[in-house]
């Protein structure tokens, strides 16, 4: 039944609306993920970035980095590794191309997270999907903002906790020899410590240990690759070739390149899920474009630069016969790569890469979890508790649990999950680009930083308190719409 399932969803239905959403929006943005590519650097540069309002919110660069800390995990190593020995090479092109297309859905997703987030009694924000789909599409569709969150549970709450948990044990076994059940019970009790701390504690958390292990990983990426240079452009068009079927003989076609690449490709980048968008809203950023902006940039470093980099390790090296397929699959075929590279130290250093990835990825898990229980209930101690309970046990049931009933269930969720957003995003795709216009016009204008007035767009139902403008910035963006009056 799981099989059917997601046959029906992955195969047609989810490939139709990604497409829909994220060429549709980077055709009406006017390729936004390009047109401001450059300026994600300015964005993450600037001091701004790294600035919390008075409530201590996270920063932009917090909320950067955590997500980072979500995208980057069990799918940029297990996960590309499955994708290229069930769909050969060639689910590598389509990985590109979701993390292409996805890095326009990311920013309408997120820039709407940001515009439509909730201020709390206590200080804090609250936003997401179910927050977007509630205020901007009304109480009529309030049905389906309860439904997210309860898939947002399912599916990172419980789902994806256990793969990654189910990943960094085997990689340990596989490499250490250690018992599933002891590196379960070693990363709940790591895990345990971290979550009881809240939002705050798991994000100074990520914004250590994000950098580390994502430079760390590139590094030797970059060794293998000089390694290699010469075969280098064989393998790009080995994956472009396969891609289209022009190499019969590798994997299952272009059918299961195109559906393997976009699976993976989204588990990976998660564009399009709704997942990013929890951590965007809690952002203090003086626009919603802006960190519409970043959580682009941080598709781009998971598709394009670490999904990338393990691909390249395992078409580099020797444990992957292109023809025969591989004979080991998930994170043992990139560990085995890694070792044919530099020797068998590699094993190791896969395993640590992916303990680090994985125990981010499953702090970031927990938060989406919470912030689902939070529509439902807010601020709800004892119900928070319960959960993070849960989450621990997760770690060490994970662990033990076959790798093709973990797959199959998070596939499920994850489509049903990606169902429900793209619907919402393809309803609110106007207050999305009316938002992104708001930004283009003041720069247009020459204000160096948007700033978003939230009394402008009461007709969006924009919670005004989560939008609070100083006195300075209120009269500077005065001054700029005096200027671009006079200027039309």
């Amino acid at each position: 039944m799981l099989a059917l399932i997601n046959d029906l969803l992955w195969g047609k239905v989810l490939i139709a609306l990604l497409i829909a959403v994220g060429v549709g929006f980077t055709l009406a943005s006017r390729c936004v993920q390009f047109r401001y590519f450059g300026r994600m650097f300015r964005i993450l540069g600037a001091s701004q970035a790294f600035k919390r309002d008075k409530h201590g919110h996270l920063s932009s660069f917090q909320a950067l980095l955590l997500s980072v800390a979500g995208r980057v995990g069990g799918g940029n190593i297990a996960g590309v590794s499955v994708a290229i020995t069930l769909g050969g090479p060639g689910a590598v092109f389509w990985m590109w191309v979701v993390g292409l297309m996805g890095m326009a859905t990311s920013f309408l997703e997120c820039t709407l997270a940001q515009t439509y987030k909730t201020a709390e009694p206590d200080g804090t924000y609250r936003g997401g999907p179910a927050r977007y789909i509630a205020r901007g599409l009304g109480h009529r569709w309030r049905w389906l903002a309860g439904l997210y969150s309860v898939l947002l549970l399912a599916t990172f709450g419980f789902a994806f906790t256990a793969l990654q948990s189910y990943a960094v044990a085997t990689s340990f076994d596989d490499a250490f020899g250690i018992p599933a059940r002891y590196t379960g019970l070693g990363l709940a009790l790591l895990v345990g410590l971290i979550v009881f701390g809240g939002v705050k504690r798991i994000a100074r958390v990520t914004e250590f240990l994000v950098p580390v292990m994502a430079g760390g990983y590139l590094l030797i990426a970059l060794a293998v690759l000089a390694l290699n240079v010469t075969q280098l452009p064989d393998v790009i068009g080995l994956i472009v070739k396969s891609a289209f079927g022009l190499e019969p003989a590798i994997g299952g076609g272009i059918g299961a390149a195109i559906m393997m690449g976009v699976k993976r490709g989204l588990f990976s980048n998660e564009a399009g899920l709704g997942s990013a968008p929890n951590v965007a809203a809690v952002a203090y950023v003086p626009h919603p474009v802006n960190q519409g902006i970043v959580q682009a940039f941080s598709v781009f470093i998971d598709t394009m630069i670490i999904c990338s980099a393990t691909a390249f390790i395992i078409l580099l090296g020797g444990a992957y016969d292109p023809a025969a397929g591989a004979g080991i699959d998930g994170i043992a075929l990139t560990q085995a790569s890694l070792a044919d590279h530099v020797g068998e130290w590699g094993r190791s250093f896969v395993s640590i890469a992916l303990l680090l990835f994985g125990f981010s990825t499953i702090l970031y898990n927990y938060y989406l979890g919470e912030n689902s229980l939070d529509f439902f209930s807010r601020g709800n101690r004892t119900l928070f508790n319960a959960f993070r309970l849960a989450i621990i046990g997760l770690c060490t049931w994970g662990a033990m649990t076959d790798l093709g009933t973990v797959f199959a269930f998070a596939d499920t969720t994850m489509g049903f999950l990606a169902l429900a957003n793209l619907i919402a995003l393809i309803l609110l795709f106007k207050p999305g680009l009316r938002i992104l216009r708001d930004f283009d016009g003041q720069i247009r204008s020459g204000v160096t930083q948007p700033i978003f007035d939230a009394e402008r767009f009461g007709d969006l139902n924009v919670d005004p308190t989560a939008w609070e403008i100083e006195p300075e910035d209120r009269e500077r963006l005065r001054r700029s719409r005096t200027t671009s009056t006079a200027v039309s």
